[in-house]
């Protein structure tokens, strides 16, 4: 029994690093836009574009990777929490290495997302849904079919 939950846990973070990957590509391309065709400063173009990748890596990993039926708004205050103070920290310090010590505007962003995900797993897992995991849906229906494809013990 050990062994499966290891092996559930496992599919759930690789399934968040999917996830976290495409919110990354939402967070860069949007980073870059910004960037590139306003006259913004580092922090806008990074907080614009850390917020659209929150709400979408939120969405996503909810109804996804979590399947978490849990009501929205206390989840996405949780969420909320770990930003307010994520966001400032990683705002200032991107701002200091990109405009005050001209590192370059990607890396500094790239290294942020990774900072971001590195933390942002155990908290999302193990404090916003960990007592909604598997409770929406999708669990439901996936639960139901795997008890009909076992065959019944002898």
């Amino acid at each position: 029994m050990e062994a499966k939950n290891k092996t559930k846990e496992f599919f759930i973070a690789l399934k968040f690093l999917m996830i976290s990957i495409s919110a990354g590509i939402v967070e860069i391309v949007s980073f870059t836009l910004l960037n590139e065709l306003s006259n913004f400063p580092y922090w806008p173009s990074y907080l614009i574009a850390l917020i659209l990748s929150i709400v979408w890596n939120f969405t996503i990993n909810r109804r996804y990777t979590f399947k978490s039926a849990n009501n929205v708004p206390v989840a996405m205050l949780l969420v909320f929490a770990f930003y307010a103070v994520f966001t400032p920290a990683s705002t200032l310090m991107g701002d200091y290495l990109a405009d005050t010590l001209l590192w370059n505007e990607y890396l500094v962003t790239v290294l942020i997302m990774v900072t971001n995900f590195l933390l942002e797993y155990p908290y999302q897992r193990y404090v916003v849904f960990r007592k909604t995991l598997n409770t929406n849906q999708i669990a439901k229906r996936q639960s139901e079919k795997s008890k009909i494809e076992q065959p019944p013990f002898k």
